[in-house]
């Protein structure tokens, strides 16, 4: 026999080159379990019941410690975002994938469509070093506006409508990735002024005919702005808060005029 040869018919070739198929094989089948640990097993949209094909990829639970001494999280778990809260709309056909017809009278606070939000944890995102990550910059005195940029403190907000919103009253930051991230506004819509959020990617600065400016927000119309979801405490916004406020935004693209759920001419 030649040199590597095992017997006649097997060389060290041929078991190296088998066991590195048997170890891809369980390569792949430990991946396809891992990324099965969030939003498994699937769930039909017509018939309601979990995917019964899916149990054999379904990894079993395993906990993570969260940072921080934010507790334990178990993954995967029974646990459907749909369980508290239903959606409110109606399916416009019996068939995979049918969009649904919102049912109540305000569709941007239902979690429905392009309004629909995660339940994500309800306490705020941190730096590493257990700061909150977004807050205004009266928290965050290391933080200022660039010399010859606008400061929009002051500005109007205006909704898609013409209408004024409130006033810009200060500037939220990611003192992690030093971005602007919200503007902070005070509402003069509604039953009553509120504090509220603006995401800054939903607006853009313009000049009017008197040469103010305004921050333009096309996703609302301004008395829309009134109820806009709020944040807990007055200098952090949460995980779930931050869901909540991009999804009423996002969902305005959709709902806040009649028109823009019909087809574009």
């Amino acid at each position: 026999m030649e040199t590597g040869a095992i017997t006649s018919y097997i060389d060290v070739a041929q078991v190296t080159l088998y066991a590195f198929w048997v170890f891809f094989a369980l390569l792949l089948f430990y991946i396809r379990q891992e990324d099965r640990r969030e939003g498994y097993p699937l769930e039909a949209d017509q018939s309601g019941f979990f995917n019964r094909d899916d149990w054999f990829f379904v990894p079993p639970a395993k906990t993570f410690l969260l940072p921080h001494g934010h507790g334990e999280v178990l993954a995967p778990n029974a646990r459907r975002d749909n369980a508290d809260r239903p959606v409110k709309g109606t399916r416009l056909g019996n068939f995979s994938g049918a969009p649904y017809l919102p049912t109540s009278e305000n569709p941007m606070l239902d979690s429905i469509g392009p309004g629909s939000w995660a339940e994500r944890s309800d306490t705020p995102d941190l730096t590493h070093h257990g700061d909150p990550k977004i807050v205004p910059l009266r928290a965050a005195p290391d933080f200022h506006i660039a010399e010859g940029e606008i400061d929009p403190v002051g500005l109007r907000v205006v909704g898609c409508d013409l209408v004024v919103a409130g006033t810009i009253s200060d500037i939220w930051v990611d003192r992690s990735e030093q971005l602007l991230r919200y503007l902070e506004a005070v509402t003069e819509v509604g039953e009553a002024p509120r504090t509220i959020l603006v995401p800054i990617n939903f607006g853009v600065f313009r000049k009017t005919r008197d040469g103010s400016r305004i921050f333009y927000v096309h996703a609302l119309r301004g008395e829309q702005f009134a109820l806009v979801p709020g944040t807990r405490e007055p200098e952090s916004v949460t995980l779930l808060e931050e869901d909540r406020i991009m999804a009423y935004y996002g969902s305005g693209l959709l709902y806040a005029e009649p028109h823009r759920q019909e087809p574009m001419a």
